[in-house]
């Protein structure tokens, strides 16, 4: 995933850049790199589902039980390496060539040292660590069937774009496209840039800068939001889930609690004691004004009202409805 970033960085030269060679070879590219760099996503796919492994410490030696896994995973290097004769030969070579045109030494030196880099560390490293380096003692079996149409098929289109451009050319928006990818400078150049490439991974490898065996982390860019990160979620999480907590009880809980307990009691309260009196002098509810009240009281957190107060209310009402007009 991290060489995607190489590679949108040749599209977004291409159109910088500008010009109609240019443009087109940011569009074949991208069409380019959906095809290689979706074949490298299955192969490793295919991998971690017949491993459960993520890491590529815990693999290697996998060509012995999953060899067209291996070669469609080589065949996805190559391309996104831009070897001759796969995919991205005949793409990332036209914005190079755009830059060169245009005497733009600094941006030309720029894509090809990201050329040489991108086969260092995606066109090497992924099939070499997956299926050769150590054995790791793994015997899983082969991708299933449908995982390997679906490879197959993306490869064979990344050998076809290669091998044949001109129908990939003849889709690009500015026509008469008038660039000849397999020229014999072009050739040289670029496989010579490979396996010099090629060869300082070897040398790293023999020197023990890249010993597969152990097991390490690597710091990068990403170590300070992740760290950082943590802490600020953490901080968030300490003031402002404090601050809820504290709201919620006591304004949720309490203050509104305390709220809705006097508007339920108070209402009652009142009119029972309002009423209490003519409770009294009607005879209702004994001799005692409290027990009228209670009576009303008790009706009103029922939900029920007594009849005679619905009635007075309404009376109430039509009094003061008819003495406003």
């Amino acid at each position: 995933a991290s060489s995607l970033i190489n590679q949108v960085g040749f599209m977004v030269c291409g159109i910088g850049i500008g010009t109609q060679m240019a443009i087109n070879g940011a569009v074949a590219h991208a069409f380019n790199d959906i095809l290689f760099k979706g074949l490298l996503f299955m192969t490793m796919g295919a991998v971690m589902y017949r491993t459960g492994k993520i890491n590529a410490t815990d693999l290697g030696g996998l060509y012995r039980t999953m060899p067209l896994t291996c070669i469609f995973c080589i065949v996805g290097a190559a391309s996104i390496s831009a070897f001759p004769l796969f995919s991205g030969f005949v793409s990332k070579s036209m914005v190079m060539d755009a830059a060169g045109s245009e005497h733009l030494r600094l941006i030309w030196f720029i894509l090809l040292f990201a050329s040489a880099g991108v086969f260092h560390h995606a066109g090497i490293k992924i099939p070499y660590f997956a299926f050769f380096s150590h054995d790791a003692g793994l015997r899983p079996k082969e991708a299933p069937r449908h995982m390997l149409i679906a490879m197959g098929l993306t490869a064979f289109l990344c050998i076809f774009n290669g091998s044949f451009p001109q129908f990939l050319y003849s889709l690009l928006p500015y026509q008469p496209v008038g660039y000849e990818p397999y020229t014999v400078p072009h050739v040289l150049a670029q496989t010579q840039i490979l396996f010099f490439s090629a060869l300082a991974f070897a040398l790293l490898l023999l020197s023990g800068i890249y010993p597969s065996e152990i097991r390490c982390v690597n710091l990068d860019a990403d170590w300070f939001y992740r760290k950082g990160g943590r802490l600020f979620y953490r901080t968030l999480d300490r003031s402002f889930n404090t601050l809820n907590r504290v709201c919620d009880q006591w304004l949720a809980k309490g203050l509104t609690g305390a709220v809705n307990r006097f508007c339920r009691n108070a209402p009652a309260r009142i009119v029972g004691g309002l009423l209490a009196p003519f409770g009294r002098l009607g005879g209702a509810g004994g001799d005692s004004p409290r027990s009228y009240r209670q009576q009303i009281q008790d009706a009103f957190e029922r939900g029920t009202v007594p009849i005679g107060l619905s009635a007075a209310a309404s009376g109430l009402f039509l009094i003061l409805l008819f003495y406003l007009k």
